[in-house]
């Protein structure tokens, strides 16, 4: 082999390390949930398995309509600290995994009356159960939702389940600066948000 071929060799070589190593570097500031649990979706969704069974958009009063300004979740309600937001390309709040079919997704961030505890809650209008399978498998592995609550990641859970062509996300942590608590029941309190699937499914059916 020539010198030539040998340097040119090593040049694109020494491209490709460090593209990967930029690409592991970004992939590593992303930070994900400490725990986290996913639930695919099941046979009670069937009605809405499918987007085209359950053809019209969510629209933000439904998911975020009244009463949900403020949730229950022990000695301190979490709050919601501003509007929540509908976005179209679902990959803004994505990394690590495609958005392919995803129509829509809605977010909202709560922060405890307290000031102990912050989280966020997340859907996203995926094509089918397939779809929503997938994104929740991909959560769970090298993929997952970009942090818009001011909440320590390192101390956090998260769950995503699958609900017909639906994902929840419901993410909650101790806020930094702040001791640990006991998480379950906010999480129960946001994961509540998820109601909206159950009406869809009413309607489907």
């Amino acid at each position: 082999m020539s010198r030539r071929i040998t340097i040119a060799l090593l040049a694109v070589l020494l491209v490709a390390a460090s593209a990967a190593a930029v690409w592991w570097w970004t992939r590593a500031e992303e930070p994900r949930a400490a725990s986290f649990s996913g639930v695919p979706t099941s046979v009670v969704y069937a009605p809405i398995d499918s987007r085209r069974s359950d053809a019209a958009p969510l629209t933000l009063g439904e998911v975020f309509g009244p009463g949900t300004e403020r949730l229950a979740a022990g000695p301190a309600a979490l709050v919601r600290d501003a509007p929540a937001e509908e976005l179209a390309d679902c990959g803004e709040v994505l990394w690590g995994a495609p958005a392919d079919g995803c129509t829509q997704v809605m977010r909202a961030a709560y922060t405890s009356e307290d000031g102990n505890i912050a989280g966020q809650f997340l859907i996203f209008n995926l094509a089918d159960g397939r779809a929503a399978d997938a994104l929740v498998a991909a959560l769970a592995k090298d993929a997952f939702v970009r942090q818009a609550a001011s909440f320590d990641p390192a101390r956090s859970r998260a769950q995503a389940r699958a609900l017909g062509h639906y994902v929840t996300v419901s993410w909650i942590g101790p806020v930094p600066g702040r001791a640990a608590t006991d998480l379950a029941r906010p999480q129960i309190a946001l994961d509540t948000l998820g109601a909206v699937v159950q009406n869809r499914v009413l309607r489907a059916g």
